[in-house]
């Protein structure tokens, strides 16, 4: 690692770290990688490295709004750490351990007691806690409540071999979403493929995907329009809400990752029998409809934070170099910015 210290007379600290953060410097850095085993950058090279210099007073402007839209992204961040944990602990407590049941049985009368506390909304505490039933069946399920095949609950579109849709040259295309834009986002070395492909394989903003094969994780699709590969699934559902059957998939996914890594092939993976055997609990309709209350918004809260980085990233990226150029005027910035 290597600290590096603006010279306080010249350069504003924080405009050094936008600078070194910008796209274009970023990519001169990598083409200055050396080592196969371990690419690294060397010191001596960063005397190499050239970066705009515009006077100090543009400096703090853009310095300054840098770091205002990254303490932005972090705050959406941690915020979305703070719900996936809260959404976590309330699915686990409702649909693996059964603890508004459970709480009742022990004689528990008083609704947010009932709901183990963890209600994001105590005013419908009431309404919530009363509707789940005061028991458990032969079967050790809530009265009431279905088990059923994680297949049954949602539809997982497999991918297409999108190498039978290639991009054509000066006609419109979609990046093709693969395991590694799944784990790490698009990048402009991202494949291309025809738009003409069916719609069904055509994967949206809000849309949640799931990689069965190499890399086993899943997630919310926030990166715009693009073509499912094969090799990941588009999961969605008529009869159920997409936080139910999403989180459903998120419980199993530590099975399927051990299932896939114990095939002895190159690229380990799950069989479609394998969401067969995964199975969930359903409680009746009613119920989950008053779930839904608690449990939806804190979804789409996360989906929109995820939503809102990526236009700050993309407002980031395509200020910031025409800031430091000067392309772009720091006053139209700041006008724009005051209005």
């Amino acid at each position: 690692m290597v600290a590096i210290r603006a010279d306080p007379k010249r350069v504003y600290p924080p405009y050094l770290f936008a600078a070194l953060r910008s796209k274009d410097v970023q990519f001169d850095i990598g083409n200055m990688h050396v080592g196969t085993m371990i690419p690294h950058f060397k010191k001596g090279d960063f005397d190499k490295l050239w970066i705009p210099l515009p006077s100090v007073s543009a400096q703090q402007f853009i310095g300054d709004w840098h770091l205002a839209l990254e303490e932005t992204i972090e705050l959406n961040r941690r915020m979305n750490e703070t719900l996936e944990a809260m959404a976590q602990a309330i699915f686990r407590d409702w649909f693996v351990d059964f603890g508004p049941v459970r709480r009742k049985l022990e004689g528990a009368t008083d609704p947010v007691a009932i709901l183990g506390g963890l209600t994001p909304d105590p005013a419908r505490a009431a309404e919530l806690a009363a509707l789940f039933p005061d028991g458990l069946g032969e079967d050790e399920l809530p009265l009431g409540w279905s088990k059923r095949p994680l297949d049954q609950i949602a539809e997982f579109l497999n991918g297409l071999a999108l190498q039978k849709f290639p991009a054509r040259p000066g006609e419109p295309s979609l990046p093709v979403i693969k395991i590694a834009e799944l784990r790490g986002g698009l990048t402009d070395k991202s494949n291309r493929a025809a738009t003409d492909l069916p719609e069904r394989f055509i994967v949206r903003d809000g849309d949640f995907i799931f990689s069965w094969s190499g890399s086993l994780m899943a997630k919310v699709w926030t990166e715009g329009a693009g073509a499912l590969n094969q090799h990941l699934f588009k999961v969605t559902s008529i009869a159920y809400p997409q936080w139910f059957f999403a989180r459903w998939v998120l419980h199993h996914m530590p099975e399927f990752q051990s299932i896939a890594a114990s095939k002895a092939t190159t690229m380990g993976h799950i069989q479609r029998g394998h969401l067969s055997s995964a199975a969930t609990v359903c409680p009746p309709e009613t119920l989950l409809n008053e779930m839904s209350q608690v449990m939806g918004p804190l979804w789409e809260r996360t989906i929109h934070n995820d939503l809102e980085n990526r236009t700050l990233a993309e407002t980031r990226d395509y200020l910031l170099p025409r800031l430091m150029s000067g392309e772009v005027r720091v006053g139209d910035v700041q006008s724009e910015t005051a209005a």
